[in-house]
């Protein structure tokens, strides 16, 4: 069993870079510039921005179903990044944080969850796909609650 875990598709948040604060504050937006190199998750990239570096915090629907587990929240996008891709190996944005990992059906429906604490995440993701009936997982910080990637099965 093998499992890919994307960064989000940088297209739909490259227009939010040319806004002044005024307008992204119109859609809840905020330019922000990350003060530390950890802290300031991308998640196109997935990777953490550098300290002086700019991101957009923004509010990101991630779980966009027409279930009960419709799940948005805030999340933070660099600009001019592609989107990773990873296979069977974890993105740095996992390395360190203890992760909520939701584990859902192919209709959209909640299954089952866990917590993978640091350097648990590739065995509690491997578990749980080892139910034929999870379809794909969603990985929010657990602390924070943020959306962190989507895993699907390979």
């Amino acid at each position: 069993m093998t499992y890919s875990i994307r960064g989000l598709s940088p297209e739909p948040f490259a227009p939010l870079f040319a806004l002044d604060d005024a307008a992204l504050a119109a859609i809840n937006a905020r330019r922000v510039t990350a003060t530390a190199d950890r802290g300031f998750p991308c998640r196109v990239s997935l990777a953490d921005a550098k300290a002086g570096e700019e991101l957009i915090l923004l509010h990101h629907t991630s779980h966009d179903v027409e279930t009960p587990y419709r799940s948005a929240y805030a999340i933070y996008v660099r600009p001019g990044v592609e989107a990773a891709s990873y296979c069977d190996e974890l993105p740095p944005v996992f390395e360190g944080r203890p992760l909520a990992l939701r584990a859902f059906d192919v209709g959209g429906m909640l299954q089952t969850a866990r917590l993978a604490g640091p350097g648990e995440a590739d065995a509690a993701i491997r578990d749980l796909f080892a139910d034929t009936g999870i379809s794909y997982i969603d990985a929010h910080n657990a602390a924070h609650g943020c959306f962190a990637a989507r895993i699907e099965r390979n």
